[in-house]
Parts: structure tokens; C-alpha cells; sequence
């Protein structure tokens, strides 16, 4: 049975374009995503002893001209206007957060507060708050959907929003986790940082992202089961890094555990070996794929339906 890996049926061509030096390789743009966690029922401050954790996801609609019925966690592009010095900060410094990423201190502020800000403009969830130790409680309302709104619109800047509400970033809630590059033969192309954070106490998430069809609060070893079964489709950062949470019995736990991650950038590589093209992921053997030369792939996941061809 095949499983649910997002795999394009153009991506042979592309490939084969990018090997003969007919295809250039797009830049890659800056992003950012967050898995957002909360314990599962029955786990730590649940009603009984059972370890584990739920992570948020979406299934972007079909319509999308990226992954489309994938799912996902919250997350997008960097806003030039992430690196705005104007931004509130709480938590680890600019510089520390360089360090961790490894990347220039602007850099660095922008993929944090691209984190921060696509967590909210899809989930509706917002690690902010009135003081340095403090997290905002409460999202919802006609107040709260319009900035939503603004800010996925981009009148309304990250830095001006946090102002006007007199909020600052928590950028302590953060853990940074993993860093993954899309492949050099895909015409949209993301230098994306993946991070974990808590759901916040008294908040809950949205259902009405732009972006998604469908959200869900799941075990990340149930999905992974479905996407074994070619269920739930997914890209390999995402079955990765879900395959990686499933370790933890508790929300502290994986936060913890996140800063002993490592930011090392996982991209693709493609190359013609024996009639073959070898489609592989560096240290992650599970997504590699074998094409006959001059044939396009006979299994694997449509990216129209979310199902098998």
C-alpha cells in the first residue's frame, strides 16, 4: 500500500530539467511554521497517568497551488516587515536566537516574529503578551478576527499590531526544532524553520484559516499511522518532524527536548544512478524514490485529492 508522501507528478520532469541545466532554481524564501502542542486527554494535567501529546494541523485546500491537500502546521513566509526594530520582544535576545538558527540577528527576529505572526493569522493562536511574563488569554472576538484579517491582508504590520493591543512577542515560548529546504527542482521554493510551542492556557485555536479546509488536534503517532496507511497526505518535513514529537510524553517534555535539536537544513537531493532517478532526502531513507528514467512515478499520493493515483 502506498503511503500518503506528497509527490507531484511534474516532479520527474523537473528534475530531469534541473540535471541537463535547463531549470534555475529558485531562491528560497524565508519561513517559519509551529506545531503547536497541548497534552493529550489523560496526560499530564489530564485525568489520568497516560503520557503523550496532540499537535494542531491543517489540510490545505485543494485550490492551493502548493501542496494542496497536504496536511500541515500553521506557518508561512517572512513579512519584510518581520525585521522591524519597532517589534515588542520578550524572551531570549536577537543575538541568542541568531546563535540558535544560525543566521544573522535581523534574520533571525524575522523568522520569529514570522512564527509568531502566521501561528496567529491561521490558528488564531497568539504567544503575546501584556508583560514579559505574561500570555494573553483570550483571542477571540470580532476585535481580534478583524487584525487577523489586517494582518493577513498586510495592512497591518506585525510590529504596528503589537503596539496598538500593547503586547510583546514571547519569543521564549518558542523552541526551535528542525529546518527544512524545499528541493531545488520545485518552482516555489521555502527555507523554513519549524518550531514547537504550548497552547496557550485559556486560549483555543481557529477553524477558519483561508489556507485550510480542515483542523484537527491529533496524537502525532495517530497521524503518522494514517499517513502509513496513505490516509493523510503529507511532505516529508511534516511526517518527519511528527515522527520525531511522537517521542515525548508530555508538552514540557518536547520543549525541553527542543534545545537539544538539531538546526542542521535537510534539502533534497536528485541524481541518475544505474536508468534510475534517485529522489532522496539526506538522513531520512523512508521518503527516498527510485524512477525509472524517462518514466513518471506509478504510486504515491495525488496532490489534487489527498489520495493515491
Amino acid at each position: 500500500m502506498a503511503n500518503g508522501q506528497w509527490y507531484p507528478p511534474e516532479w520527474p520532469d523537473r528534475i530531469r530539467a534541473l540535471a541537463a541545466g535547463t531549470l534555475v532554481p529558485a531562491q528560497p524564501r524565508r519561513a517559519a511554521t509551529v506545531m503547536l502542542l497541548r497534552d493529550a486527554e489523560g496526560a499530564p494535567g489530564g485525568a489520568a497517568d497516560v503520557e503523550g501529546v496532540e499537535v494542531h494541523m491543517l489540510r490545505r485546500r485543494t485550490s492551493m497551488a502548493f501542496a494542496a491537500g497536504a496536511y500541515a502546521y500553521p506557518g508561512g513566509s517572512v513579512d519584510p516587515r518581520d525585521d522591524d526594530l519597532r517589534v515588542r520582544w520578550a524572551g531570549p535576545s536577537r543575538a541568542q536566537w541568531a546563535a540558535r538558527l544560525g543566521v544573522p540577528d535581523k534574520d533571525a527576529q524575522a523568522i520569529v516574529c514570522a512564527a509568531v505572526r502566521e501561528t496567529f493569522e491561521e490558528a488564531g493562536v497568539l504567544l503575546a503578551g501584556p508583560t514579559p511574563d505574561t500570555v494573553v488569554d483570550d483571542t477571540t472576538g470580532a476585535d481580534w478576527v478583524a487584525d487577523r484579517q489586517a494582518l493577513i491582508g498586510r495592512d497591518l504590520s506585525f510590529a504596528a499590531f503589537l503596539e496598538r493591543r500593547g503586547l510583546v512577542l514571547r519569543s521564549d515560548l518558542l523552541g526551535a526544532w528542525a529546518r527544512w529546504i524545499t528541493p531545488e527542482f520545485e518552482p516555489r521554493r521555502y527555507d523554513t524553520w519549524f518550531f514547537v510551542a504550548a497552547l496557550p492556557a485559556g486560549q483555543r485555536t481557529s477553524d477558519d484559516s483561508t489556507e485550510a479546509d480542515r483542523t484537527v488536534w491529533i496524537r502525532p503517532e495517530r497521524a503518522a499511522s494514517a499517513y502509513d496507511r496513505g490516509e493523510l497526505m503529507m511532505m516529508p518535513p511534516t511526517i518527519a518532524t511528527l515522527r520525531t514529537l511522537a517521542a515525548y510524553g508530555s508538552v514540557d517534555g518536547a520543549l525541553a527536548g527542543s534545545t537539544e535539536r538539531d538546526l542542521t537544513p535537510v534539502l533534497a537531493r536528485a541524481r541518475l544512478e544505474d536508468g534510475e532517478l534517485v529522489l532522496s532526502w539526506p538522513g531520512h531513507d523512508e521518503f527516498t524514490k527510485h524512477i525509472p528514467d524517462g518514466q513518471a512515478p506509478t504510486d504515491g499520493p495525488n496532490p489534487q485529492t489527498g489520495g493515491t493515483r
